[in-house]
């Protein structure tokens, strides 16, 4: 009955004027800036291999955009709006990594480097103080549970996976989220044991982070063959979309839940979706910026 009275609210819903037009401005802002951006690739497509993933990546800060102001607009669809932006940011992520090797010069390039690299002296990890020949050591406490990791074909698989699973776990999320929301159990922004959305929150946590600690761990090793591409700029505004936002989500949901959000512009909107889709409308204008 409680699923049903929320539905019923959430169709008769409208969001505030201002929040439409301020949401509708940036949007535009961030629309204008990508097609620019998409251009100028486009224009001077003269290297496929890495220009195709970097498009991929590119086209993820509108997707966000636009699936965020249709949510705002109708938050009754905020759950499928939700499913599709959660499966392009998963293929996304792919694409950045696909990038990083496509600057190395490609798969068989990068497994050379990583075997050359495993049979010199590794220089100090950006996660550890303190290094062996060839070897990538963990963080504590991560130390305790995993053995360190031998730079060359292994290393790579191991990386290369940690990116995978995170799309596959994140699509079949998706649909998870799909046919919990159907019998209306999923509950989304919702703590509560007898929900999925805090079970789907703990997996797709987990998975994300893993998938981002392979990626720092790839960059660590390769910054300094990537130097050419400035990659710790494309690393931190990439890692600060995916991760950022995915948190910003949770923080919202617990706010709410324990009855800390009382803004106005919390007041105002009503519903946790809406307050997370108005909040990503304006921040993603700033991810194109150069």
């Amino acid at each position: 009955m409680r699923w049903l009275v929320g539905s019923m609210l959430e169709l008769v819903y409208s969001p505030p004027v201002w929040a439409t037009i301020i949401a509708a401005a940036f949007l535009l802002t961030t629309l204008t800036l990508s097609l620019y951006l998409l251009f100028e690739h486009l224009s001077a497509y003269k290297n496929p291999e890495e220009q195709k993933f970097l498009i991929g990546v590119i086209l993820m800060v509108p997707c966000y955009s636009i699936e965020s102001f249709v949510s705002l607009a109708n938050p009754s669809i905020s759950v499928d709006c939700e499913i599709l932006r959660d499966c392009y940011e998963s293929f996304a992520m792919y694409c950045f990594g696909r990038y990083l090797i496509a600057c190395l010069g490609g798969e068989e390039r990068t497994l050379l480097f990583m075997e050359r690299q495993g049979r010199a002296t590794f220089k100090t990890p950006l996660l550890h103080h303190s290094s062996h020949s060839g070897i990538v050591n963990h963080p504590f406490p991560l130390k305790y549970f995993l053995s360190p990791w031998k730079l060359g074909p292994r290393f790579f698989q191991i990386v290369k996976f940690g990116i995978v699973q995170y799309m596959i776990i994140k699509s079949f999320t998706a649909v998870l989220a799909v046919i919990l929301e159907a019998f209306g159990v999923y509950c989304e922004g919702e703590f509560k044991l007898g929900c999925g959305y805090p079970y789907v929150a703990v997996v797709l946590n987990f998975s994300q982070s893993w998938a981002l600690y392979c990626l720092v761990q790839f960059y660590t090793v390769t910054k300094d063959e990537l130097a050419h591409i400035k990659p710790l700029a494309k690393f931190l505004t990439f890692k600060s979309i995916v991760f950022l936002t995915w948190w910003q989500g949770v923080a919202i949901a617990l706010l709410y839940t324990f009855g800390l959000f009382k803004s106005p512009i919390a007041q105002g909107l009503q519903f946790k979706s809406s307050v997370q889709d108005f909040i990503i409308c304006i921040e993603h204008r700033w991810a194109l910026l150069p």
